[in-house]
């Protein structure tokens, strides 16, 4: 057997996709940092007015004189700053670039990508000056004037084809689990905002269809556009770093369609002793809890997947991230579950319990697998090493201790608040006032966030416009990156 003769060819391959994959990267190179540069903007924006919003639940003097920052509307900026400006940049910078790659084809005509992603951004703008002006519609997750609608419509119609075109074009045979969540995610996004507009917005629905309709809508932006995201950068980025192939590619398929199946009716658990009809409200109860499938499907391909190489996990910065957002996943999924029992349901709904468990959703798990995805992206687009160990570090234990403290504080705060709003004895003043610690836990651990966030954008920034080393794409790659 002629082992020189295979280690050769393994060379010669080896060099052949590198080059492969370094000639798609440049492919994506100026729209993907533009996404990427719009998305740390929007979330320095989106974090400035989230901290406004938490001070004045416990301080309602906090600016009080400035009407651009009451707490409707900075709540609302907030909110729309994070899932349109941040998640949504962030999203189509990591899901196109990871499309393109497993494609092998180069991304097409990226000038207009680019410019399509300009547009999408200068209609968020647009957009959140709309709710600090008053221009708000008061609908959840649909703050924005209405005017601001087509822009959007526009430039995601010109974002989301790339990734079609990508796959109609792919050079491989073989379609990955993280190809299945992208083109999903692709598809139902614009059908949600679609239809939630028009039946909201536009031509409104009458009477409980409305806020069904929102239900349903702000429910799957969640599970069905960032949720497919998120797991499909889990599925390409844990088995590249590490360097095995997924635990079971039919657990992934398993856990795709259910999740198409299920989440789709899962939103409807919120209004649970709502005046809309039984059988609706136990569907989606039903659906909440079926949900357990695909979590628990896909928790099992990621831990078989990471199992015996913790490591590595903990060495390499982008993996930090991403199995951080992946555990997140499925604790979050299973409070989700647990949250559509009736009997849990009576104390947890109009309290800061679910607050939390939102931002469980939105931040633990979903903004930190981007972030590891970006840790991943930027040096191969840039082609340039990150300047900073220690940034990436702090940004890495500042976020993960802020949010797994912010969601403590809200899941126990929520639940003694949902008990005592339940107990007829106690005043509502009494229990509005026993929340404050809470809540003031809450802006402590924002804080934390909020510094996480900062060393972010410096170091973004500094690697975007600065001189660094330049990234080693020879066999040392992995040992390059953990040592970071």
């Amino acid at each position: 057997m002629d082992t020189t003769a295979d280690t050769e060819l393994n060379k010669s391959e080896g060099v052949t996709e590198r080059v492969t994959l370094s000639k798609i990267d440049q492919s994506m190179k100026w729209a993907g940092i533009f996404f990427v540069a719009s998305s740390v903007v929007w979330l320095m924006i989106g974090t400035i007015f989230a901290l406004i919003a938490s001070i004045k639940l416990h301080n309602p003097n906090f600016l009080a004189s400035l009407e651009f920052f009451t707490f409707g509307r900075s709540r609302s900026a907030h909110l729309n700053a994070m899932i349109f400006g941040w998640a949504n940049n962030a999203a189509f910078a990591v899901a196109l670039w990871i499309m393109a790659r497993l494609c092998k084809s180069a991304v097409r005509h990226g000038g207009l990508l680019l410019i399509a992603g300009i547009v999408w951004n200068i209609g968020v703008t647009i957009g959140v000056f709309g709710i600090l002006t008053g221009g708000l519609t008061s609908v959840e997750w649909l703050e924005m004037p209405v005017a601001v609608t087509p822009i959007l419509a526009l430039a995601y119609i010109m974002i989301g084809v790339w990734s079609v075109v990508a796959f109609v074009h792919r050079q491989t045979g073989h379609v990955y689990v993280s190809q299945w969540y992208v083109l999903g995610g692709t598809f139902w996004f614009p059908w949600l905002y679609v239809i939630a507009l028009v039946m909201i917005l536009m031509v409104p629905a009458r009477g409980v269809v409305q806020p069904i309709t929102n239900w349903w809508f702000a429910h799957n932006v969640l599970g069905l556009w960032l949720t497919p995201i998120g797991l499909a950068a889990a599925y390409y980025m844990i088995p590249k770093v590490i360097g095995k192939p997924i635990y079971s590619y039919y657990l992934s398929l398993m856990g795709f369609w259910t999740l198409a199946l299920f989440y789709n009716w899962a939103g409807i658990h919120h209004l649970i002793g709502g005046p809309i009809p039984i059988w609706l409200q136990t569907a989606g109860s039903v659906a909440s809890v079926m949900m357990t499938i695909p979590v628990i499907v896909t928790g099992i391909n990621h831990h078989m997947t990471a199992v015996g190489n913790a490591s590595a996990v903990w060495r390499s910065p982008t993996l930090r991230f991403v199995v951080f957002g992946a555990i997140s996943y499925t604790l979050t999924s299973l409070i989700g579950s647990a949250m559509a029992l009736r009997e849990v349901n009576e104390v947890t709904h109009f309290t800061h319990f679910t607050v939390g468990h939102a931002h469980h959703g939105v931040y633990a798990f979903f903004t930190m697998i981007m972030f590891g995805s970006i840790y991943f992206m930027m040096p191969r687009l840039l082609h340039k090493e990150w300047p900073s160990a220690n940034l990436i570090y702090i940004h890495f234990w500042t976020t993960a201790l802020g949010i797994t403290g912010y969601v403590v504080a809200l899941t126990i705060g929520g639940w003694i608040q949902g008990i005592q709003m339940n107990n007829p004895e106690i005043a509502f003043l009494d229990v509005v006032q026993n929340t404050v610690p809470w809540l003031t836990a809450r802006t402590i651990f924002g804080v934390c966030i909020t510094i996480g966030h900062i060393a972010f954008f410096i170091h973004f920034f500094w690697m975007l416009i600065g001189k660094t080393q330049p990234l080693n794409e020879g066999p040392t790659l992995l040992q390059r990156e953990s040592d970071a």
